[in-house]
């Protein structure tokens, strides 16, 4: 369970809850998105790529066939348990254990690329900067890496929202732009990284009715904080909506932001 009074309001949460909603409906990053990452040289053959919470490995596994030798971490065992499993039944040599990304205890200089995928708002920060210029290679790369809907834009995705906090108001998940994405946390890491690049752009991620009915059950707001019987409540509901708003198919906007930082050499 993590609670922290920066989000929701210090509503508990617990993603191991969604693990079996995760694996099915969050692999949705479509293939501008991993494309962009292996442009800017991250996650290629050669490397040694850490990827910080990353829940069922959608990012490992997506980009396994490119050639870099991938390890996973998560603070989830019911997260890492999904993850194992995917890539075993598709035959994928990735490690995945479950720790803390502050508690990364991998030797010096471990690896060349670190990435963190819609995760990088629940670290503890001043632990893990020094921690990740620690494992990296001088001039290694972490990747920040963040997709999120757009629900002013978006009917389906503005009315869903809306639902979501009829069933819990604390969510602050809500409401996100394409200014949303500010990290005050970047403060942290200025003594040993340098920003490299800072990559943004729009996509539209293809639903149907079931999917985005399920990757909504594997959100912060509803399966990974609500109990089970708010949980099925709200899940009648939202079908309910969404037969009565959307069309079997559709696509919701997305706005991405990849940052690279780059490891300084010495500090």
């Amino acid at each position: 369970m993590i609670s922290d009074q920066q989000i929701d309001g210090g509503k508990g949460f617990d993603w191991g809850k969604t693990s079996a909603d995760y694996a099915k409906y969050r692999d949705i990053y479509p293939p501008e998105f991993y494309r962009k990452i292996l442009d800017a040289g991250l996650c290629v053959a050669g490397q040694n790529v850490l990827d910080l919470g990353t829940g069922t490995g959608v990012l490992p596994r997506n980009l396994y066939r490119y050639g870099a030798h991938f390890v996973g971490t998560d603070i989830s065992q019911n997260q890492i348990e999904q993850a194992k499993e995917l890539a075993s039944s598709a035959h994928m040599d990735i490690e995945f254990q479950c720790a803390p990304a502050e508690e990364s205890n991998f030797p010096d200089g471990s690896f060349d690329v670190v990435t963190a995928c819609q995760c990088f708002w629940y670290f503890n920060h001043p632990v893990l900067a020094p921690t990740l210029f620690r494992i990296l290679k001088p001039g290694g790369r972490f990747a920040v890496l963040f997709m999120a809907w757009l629900p002013r834009e978006d009917k389906i995705a503005g009315e869903t929202e809306k639902l979501v906090l009829k069933f819990n108001p604390a969510w602050n998940g809500c409401g996100l732009t394409r200014d949303s994405f500010a990290v005050p946390a970047m403060q942290a890491y200025e003594k040993y990284f340098e920003i490299e690049n800072d990559l943004r752009f729009d996509v539209r991620v293809p639903f149907t009715r079931e999917s985005w009915n399920g990757r909504i059950r594997a959100c912060r707001g509803t399966g990974a904080s609500l109990d089970e019987k708010t949980l099925e409540q709200f899940n009648r509901e939202h079908v309910d909506l969404l037969q009565s708003i959307a069309p079997e198919k559709f696509d919701i906007p997305h706005y991405c932001v990849i940052r690279i930082l780059r490891s300084k050499k010495t500090v």
